[in-house]
């Protein structure tokens, strides 16, 4: 069985120990690689192709919002997971919309990390449990999401489910294969479930996905 390979970006070196020793007790993953900043996070990711990079947001040089940008553009194919002490809705809105597949908390379980690195290596979107009960609350109080507070009754069930699919983290062309459709048929069904949610982007798809709880489904 091939192993995850895991890029390691974090500017505290105990800290890349003590992720580095998770790692490789894991049977499936190892450790293939360590950046104490976001410039060399992005030049060995580049180098490496790992299938994830555990990225902490506050380091020097390149923050990890800037070098998951410079990721999402440079070598797409490369998952960020984020992991990081702020608990803000807006670092998670920031970091989603620079193309981060998952936001984990430092001060979550170690068990936490590891199901959020094998959920974004699948192509799945993965927040934290304790990010998503905060999120929720944040958006909802401060009205950030009124177009996803509605329900889903208003979309049809086909443009439900690739609504979903999109929010897990999936292409179109996978979520035509998963659900035995066109890709033309799922850019339908997505465009028309987004103009009905007035949603503008995959960030609203998955604000909406956390507040109908989509995302506790994966």
């Amino acid at each position: 069985m091939n192993k995850l390979r895991i890029l390691l970006a974090d500017d505290h070196q105990t800290i890349r120990d003590g992720l580095k020793l998770l790692v490789n007790s894991q049977s499936d993953m190892e450790t293939v690689g360590e950046a104490d900043n976001g410039r060399v996070a992005v030049q060995l990711a580049q180098e490496l192709l790992p299938d994830v990079v555990v990225m902490d947001v506050s380091m020097p040089e390149l923050n990890g919002l800037q070098a998951t940008k410079k990721l999402n553009q440079k070598c797409p194919q490369v998952k960020v997971l984020t992991l990081t002490r702020h608990t803000d809705d807006g670092y998670l809105q920031q970091l989603l919309q620079a193309g981060a597949r998952g936001y984990v908390l430092k001060q979550s379980k170690s068990v936490e990390l590891l199901s959020a690195i094998r959920a974004v290596a699948a192509g799945q979107t993965y927040l934290d449990p304790a990010i998503t009960e905060q999120a929720i609350t944040q958006i909802r109080s401060a009205g950030r999401a009124a177009r996803g507070t509605s329900s889903d009754a208003n979309l049809s069930g086909r443009e439900a489910e690739v609504l979903r699919l999109i929010a897990w983290g999936y292409i179109n062309k996978e979520v035509a294969a998963r659900l035995s459709l066109s890709v033309k048929t799922v850019e339908f069904h997505k465009a028309n479930g987004m103009r009905k949610m007035g949603m503008k982007s995959r960030v609203d798809i998955v604000r909406y996905a956390i507040l109908q709880g989509w995302l506790q489904d994966t």
